[in-house]
């Protein structure tokens, strides 16, 4: 097939996108198809035209537009598929409060959050515990997170976040073990341990995209009940966003409870990113998972 390669973009995470661009690039082509790369972020007039001429694309973005569902809802309007979840989807996912607001229609257990679209009024208090973290809304990659402990320093910390264009999420820190689990079709995968650097404290971007700077333990050293408890919630939380393809859902675990944090449309692609690591514990290679993820969209399921 012509396969259009759809990375780079121009959110704050472009460089992530654009390091896992050589992984899939080079399985695709060892897979035998004929691969096209487009950049939207100096292509963009050109989608239609190239989109036409593609028999699928592949989605490889970070941040918007990608993870918000743009793409995906002009593809779906010039007749390309693709792999993964569609426009709704994915705008759903992306927007963390609207996710935990389902999440918890759904009875999947995530920490207390404040959603704060806009520069609060004089006088606003945070109704959270302390300490809790302050996460752009439909950020991720871990970028400018901060792990706040006072009033006094979330007072300081938001302007900064607002004044860069973003809503904000407030959200309770949940101390314990962080775990993620990807969702493959409908199956989960074996759930990953992560281990931060000992100067992160959490899964910043540094601990995320510094070699050897996270230990990433697969399958996760945990019990077969807590297990299958985290597989069961990040399954449900693929459905109950109307997710297809593939995701990965993170969550927190105190005292053998998992909390979900949020779940990821476009999981992270390099050959050593956490999706492909638990994919390869099932046995799948990195070609074998792209090649997965190209017969599900094929069939229809970034339609949903």
């Amino acid at each position: 097939m012509r396969i259009l390669l759809i990375a780079g973009g121009w959110s704050n995470e472009r460089d992530v996108s654009l390091s896992g661009r050589q992984a899939i690039h080079t399985s695709l082509e060892r897979l035998g198809h004929q691969v096209v790369f487009f950049d939207p972020a100096v292509q963009f007039h050109r989608l239609p035209e190239m989109a036409r001429d593609a028999d699928f694309a592949f989605i490889n973005l970070h941040g918007c537009p990608g993870e918000d569902g743009l793409i995906q809802a002009l593809l779906d309007r010039l007749g390309c598929p693709y792999q993964g979840s569609g426009p709704s989807g994915s705008l759903l996912a992306l927007n963390k409060a609207a996710a935990k607001e389902l999440f918890v229609g759904s009875g999947i257990p995530t920490p207390n959050w404040e959603f704060l679209p806009r520069t609060p009024e004089g006088g606003w208090t945070c109704g959270l515990r302390f300490p809790l973290f302050l996460k752009p809304n439909n950020g991720g990659s871990s970028l400018d997170i901060s792990h706040v402990h006072s009033q006094e320093q979330l007072a300081d910390l938001l302007p900064p976040l607002f004044s860069k264009g973003c809503e904000a999420l407030l959200e309770e820190a949940v101390s314990g073990q962080e775990i993620t689990c990807a969702v493959l079709g409908s199956t989960a995968l074996p759930p990953i341990l992560i281990q931060p650097a000992d100067s992160s404290g959490f899964f910043d971007y540094f601990s995320k995209y510094t070699p050897q700077a996270a230990q990433e333990i697969c399958p996760a050293p945990i019990s077969g009940e807590l297990t299958s408890l985290i597989q069961d919630l990040a399954v449900r939380a693929h459905q109950c966003l109307g997710l297809s393809g593939y995701s990965r859902a993170d969550f927190m675990v105190r005292d053998n409870q998992p909390y979900l944090l949020e779940v990821n449309t476009l999981p992270g692609m390099t050959a050593t990113s956490l999706f492909p690591q638990a994919a390869q514990a099932v046995g799948l290679s990195f070609e074998q998972m792209v090649a997965e993820l190209i017969e599900l969209g094929k069939n229809g399921s970034s339609t949903q």
